[in-house]
C-alpha cells in the first residue's frame, strides 16, 4: 500500500462522508480477506455506494462484509484560516473485505465506476493483515494531518506576530504539532524561529 500512497492527488474535492474505521477484532477464518479496487478518480464514495447496494440486493453479505474508503483529518491552511477536512488517504482506491470466489469477485468488478482489482496480472491480491491494521489505525488517529504548500529549504515570510514581514529560510517542519522552524538572519547571523504553520507563507 506504501505505493498507493504516493499517488494522492494535490488539488481534489474533499469528501464529506467519512468511513468509521472497523473495530479491530479477531477476523473469522472461512477465508474472507481485505482487498483493494481501483476507481476512478473522485468516484471512491459512490463506488462505496453502490456496492453496498448490490451487496445487499444480490444477496452477498455473507461473502462480501465491508467495504470503506480510507480517510483521515487534514487542517488545510487558506487565507489564514484553519479548516479540518476529511482526506481521502489512497485517491482512486477502495478497500473491500470479501470471501473471494467467481461469484463475489463478479459482484465487485462490474459495480459502476470500478475499474479492476489491484493484484498481480488478472488475480486480486490480498493486503496483509499487518497493511490493513496500519490503514485502520491511521483512520482512528485522533490528530489531524497538516496540509501545507512548503517544505525544508523554501523560502518563506512570515506573516503574523512579532517577526512579521521578516523573510527565512524552513529549516525543520513538525507536523503532528503544527510546527516549523525558520532560520531568520538577524545581523548577519541565523537564528532559528519555531512558529505555527498559520504564521509562514512561501514565498
Amino acid at each position: 500500500m506504501e505505493k498507493l500512497e504516493a499517488q494522492q492527488e494535490p488539488e481534489q474535492e474533499h469528501d464529506e462522508v467519512q468511513d468509521e474505521a472497523p473495530e479491530s477484532e479477531e477476523t473469522p477464518d472461512d477465508g474472507r480477506a481485505w482487498y483493494v479496487i481501483h476507481t476512478y478518480s473522485g468516484y471512491e464514495n459512490k463506488v462505496k455506494k453502490n456496492l453496498e447496494q448490490r451487496i445487499k440486493a444480490m444477496g452477498m453479505q455473507d461473502r462480501i462484509f465491508q467495504v470503506i474508503v480510507p480517510t483521515e483529518e487534514q487542517v488545510e491552511l487558506k487565507g489564514g484560516q484553519r479548516r479540518t477536512v476529511q482526506r481521502r488517504i489512497f485517491p482512486g482506491y477502495v478497500l473491500v473485505q470479501m470471501i473471494l470466489d467467481d461469484e463475489s469477485w463478479s459482484v465487485v468488478r462490474n459495480t459502476p465506476d470500478v475499474s479492476g482489482f489491484v493484484g498481480m496480472g488478472n488475480r486480486p491480491t490480498p493486503l496483509a493483515e499487518e497493511e490493513v491494521q496500519r490503514i485502520l489505525e491511521r483512520m482512528e488517529t485522533k490528530s489531524p494531518t497538516f496540509k501545507i504548500n512548503f517544505r525544508e529549504g523554501d523560502p518563506v515570510q512570515i506573516v503574523d506576530g512579532p517577526f512579521k514581514d521578516f523573510h527565512g529560510t524552513v529549516d525543520y517542519i513538525d507536523r503532528e504539532r503544527g510546527k516549523v522552524r525558520v532560520l531568520v538572519n538577524f545581523f548577519g547571523r541565523e537564528t532559528p524561529i519555531e512558529l505555527d504553520f498559520l504564521q509562514v507563507e512561501r514565498t
